[in-house]
């Protein structure tokens, strides 16, 4: 069995391989079998084995057998009992073998003494409270021409056939390509906007309200509001970093200057004042969000390790409430 797979480490330190895979046990050759509805399995402690560093064995008896791996990262550089989870995930474009690794992966940097609010937004992907914006890059939008392309022609072959299935894999390889693109533009993004400040302030948004709107909810799943809260919460935790996830209720309404009330819609892109503020309607909303932070409203979303504490704790997932904690964040590129 011959097959291109890519090695992905979903620990706290991510690592790529390209691997071959390789089976002489089975006598039907062909790649990973899965039930109709599955796309994955996963393995413990137990099942598999690392013959070396660039070789696997899948020891449960169903025939996946040996996996030869080839990539940059060495496997042997980690401890096998550091290894928590092994996974063969199927993708559009092939076969993913994820490996688990429980690392420490925290960073020291010097501090910055600098705050920031953001303000995330369809027009611009942020604004900040110091008045710079990130263009939204609209990935979706930008391949949605091809996207129908491919849909059309999936459409137009016969149910069953194989015709019908490679047309729906370049549908689906296409989507894969839309939601990378996503994932490594917000990665990024937060990436610098941690590095760059003591104390980062954002909306508590529930995003899975704000798509009932039927009007927004395509604009609003491809600007990937979330991805960037995650991105945010995890790096913030990595790097020992402040984030602080706020109340959104009226921050476009409320005057950063005075806190006077200034209904406006949607449609104003202005925030004008009868004090003398004028600002943008994003900028005045990013500076009313690190007002709120400082001012200790809204929940911390990176907690500040005390060094007399036996443990650490991850941030908050979005839409999570306090007490539903997790002991860990374990995603990450190795291109970070």
């Amino acid at each position: 069995m011959l097959a291109k797979l890519l090695l992905k480490d979903a620990g706290h330190q991510l690592l790529d391989f390209l691997i071959i895979v390789r089976n002489k046990f089975l006598v039907k050759k062909g790649y990973p079998r899965f039930k109709k509805n599955a796309r994955s399995v996963e393995y413990k402690t137990s099942g598999w084995k690392l013959l070396d560093p660039k070789h696997i064995e899948f020891t449960d008896k169903k025939g996946i057998g040996k996996l030869k791996l080839i990539g940059t990262w060495d496997l042997a550089f980690y401890p096998e009992d550091k290894i928590k989870r092994v996974r063969l995930v199927r993708k559009a474009d092939g076969y993913y073998c994820q490996f688990c690794i429980s690392v420490d992966v925290k960073e020291e940097l010097p501090p910055t003494h600098q705050t920031i609010g953001l303000d995330v937004g369809l027009k611009e992907f942020y604004t900040d409270s110091k008045g710079k914006n990130e263009p939204n890059p609209r990935f979706y939008r930008q391949g949605e021409k091809r996207l129908k392309f491919h849909q059309r022609r999936v459409s137009r072959k016969k149910k069953g056939s194989i015709n019908r299935k490679k047309a729906i894999n370049k549908l689906g390889r296409k989507h894969l390509k839309i939601s990378r693109q996503r994932e490594e533009h917000t990665k990024r993004l937060a990436r610098c906007v941690i590095q760059s400040n003591d104390l980062v302030a954002y909306e508590d948004l529930r995003i899975k309200n704000l798509v009932k709107n039927h009007c927004l909810a395509k604009s609003i799943n491809d600007a990937g509001w979330y991805q960037f809260r995650k991105w945010l919460e995890y790096f913030g935790v990595k790097m020992g970093r402040i984030t602080v996830a706020v109340n959104p209720a009226y921050t476009s309404q409320n005057c950063s200057n005075c806190g006077a009330v200034v209904k406006k819609s949607l449609s104003t892109r202005t925030h004008v004042c009868a004090c003398g503020c004028r600002l943008d309607r994003d900028e005045n909303a990013a500076i009313n969000i690190l007002n709120r932070a400082l001012g200790t409203t809204g929940h911390v979303g990176t907690w500040i390790l005390d060094p007399n504490a036996s443990g650490d704790l991850s941030s908050t997932f979005v839409g999570a409430i306090l007490h539903q904690q997790d002991g860990s964040l374990i995603e990450e590129s190795p291109y970070l």
